[in-house]
């Protein structure tokens, strides 16, 4: 497509974008909401994120915390992984390959763009060391490079998976090590054909034996027929030997993020779930993810309401559809999650830190930030409480985006941010809330993108997924 051409059908989505909006109602948060007739129309209301320089501002963050920029100069960070002395590894780079099918495709995909990073995808692992914990990084360096999208992390004993949009390898990791000692290990392929959806979220079992890897759809509703969602829109468990794999859990649209609740060992996805019916439909969700469990895509979505976009229709599978835990609102693209502890203070001892990357297709957007939802007994209840802010303002100046969040058992919580190429630190003023637990003996630690130290009787240390 011509530059002209690009510009005229750039101006053409926005005017119809901007005609006559329809009222947004506020969106529906926990674990029951009322939702609203679906809405569809020729391009949804899209309003772009206007990227602009942090300069002297940092993310707000409740009282009594502060935030400092730990690393910068990244080539798009996505997700973060806390390993057991104190390192922090970070997954840096840029996937997808999927054909345009519609006008749509070709009008939508450029403005969007214009709300993301233009630096180049880093394809990489970058460690960060604080030698001294005084919650200054000295130490940036890479630490495997010449990688796929890699976005999922995880550290099963003396094994450093990294889950690439292609692929789940193995590195050998030393404790200490600043950079990996040789080429990674093919430890399975995951569908790539096509990559609509790239990022490959990981996380491991409490007891380390295997691996959850989220695989997005390849559509936002089957645009490419059944065939191109083979293995698609749904979780694998690997087995962390030898790669063998099985579906785990399906109808998952597009499972971002993945963590282990530590007091229920229970696997949890936060979803992006489907867009085109409306600024209000459908929820983004955070749910438990159930060995065997159908969560709707493409056929159904929340409480079992019917997508008449699909064809043929499945009432079998409609009928199968498991209701998701809570909902985070429709469009907040939530790309990370992580179960806090203790360390962090009361009112964030008990629940999971969710990083919403932020809409682009609503009139009056949605998402920019980190919030927090609390549990009890293992469960999410009540209305999120935002926990990290000031990524966006009210005219669309944009400085950030969150995607993965991670909990340091040391007293922190570390967001990464896409659009800013930056890795912030979260801790509490004066020091961590409780002591931090120590360290599980190495060869028997679990620290996988996206949660913190299980119970005692399991040596674990954390979990990094999106």
């Amino acid at each position: 497509m011509s530059r002209t051409s690009l510009t005229l059908a750039a101006a053409l989505a926005v005017s119809l974008a901007a005609c006559n909006p329809a009222p947004e109602p506020e969106l529906q948060y926990g674990p029951e909401v009322n939702l609203p007739e679906p809405k569809r129309g020729l391009l949804p209301q899209m309003v772009i994120a206007d990227p602009s320089p942090w300069g002297d501002q940092v993310p707000a963050v409740p009282a009594g915390f502060e935030v400092r920029a730990i690393a910068t100069g990244l080539g798009i960070p996505r997700q973060t992984l806390v390993l057991p002395n104190g390192d922090i590894l970070v997954a840096e780079g840029r996937g997808g390959n999927a054909p345009k099918l519609k006008p749509k495709d070709i009008i939508a995909g450029p403005i969007k763009a214009r709300g993301t990073t233009q630096v180049k995808s880093g394809n990489r692992l970058t460690l960060l060391r604080d030698a001294d914990g005084d919650g200054e990084y000295e130490l940036q360096t890479v630490f495997a490079e010449n990688l796929n999208a890699p976005y999922g992390l995880a550290l099963v004993g003396n094994n450093l998976y990294v889950a690439n949009q292609d692929a789940v390898v193995r590195f050998d990791y030393q404790p200490g090590q600043t950079q990996a000692s040789g080429e990674p290990e093919l430890l399975t392929p995951l569908p790539s054909d096509i990559n609509h959806h790239w990022t490959k979220a990981m996380t491991a079992s409490a007891d380390g034996r295997f691996l959850y890897v989220g695989i997005g759809s390849n559509s936002n509703i089957t645009e490419r027929g059944m065939t191109a969602e083979q293995d698609r829109a749904m979780v694998w468990e690997i087995d962390a030997e030898t790669g063998m794999h099985r579906q785990y859990a399906t109808g998952l649209r597009n499972p971002t993020a993945l963590a282990i609740e530590p007091t229920t060992r229970q696997l949890w996805a936060v979803v992006n779930e489907r867009d085109e019916i409306g600024p209000d439909l459908v929820p983004d969700y955070l749910t438990s993810v159930q060995e065997g469990g159908f969560y709707g895509w493409p056929w159904a979505y929340w409480d079992g309401h019917v997508d008449d976009r699909v064809r043929p229709q499945n009432p079998e599978k409609v009928a199968a559809t498991i209701t998701p835990d809570y909902s985070l609102g429709a469009h907040v693209a939530s790309l990370g999650v992580d179960f806090s502890s203790p360390v962090i203070g009361p009112e964030f001892a008990e629940g999971a830190f969710v990083g919403m990357h932020g809409s682009w297709n609503r009139s009056e957007p949605v998402g920019y930030k980190v919030v927090f939802v609390r549990f009890e007994n293992g469960r999410p209840v009540g209305q999120p409480v935002d926990f990290a802010t000031n990524f966006r303002d009210d005219d669309g100046t944009t400085r950030g985006r969150p995607v993965g969040v991670t909990v340091d058992p040391r007293g922190a919580v570390i967001i990464a941010d896409d659009l800013a190429n930056i890795i912030w630190r979260v801790s509490r003023v004066g020091g961590p809330a409780v002591a931090p637990q120590p360290a599980a003996p190495a060869p028997a630690d679990v620290a996988t993108g996206g949660d913190t130290a299980p119970p005692a009787d399991v040596a674990a240390a954390e979990t990094v997924s999106q």
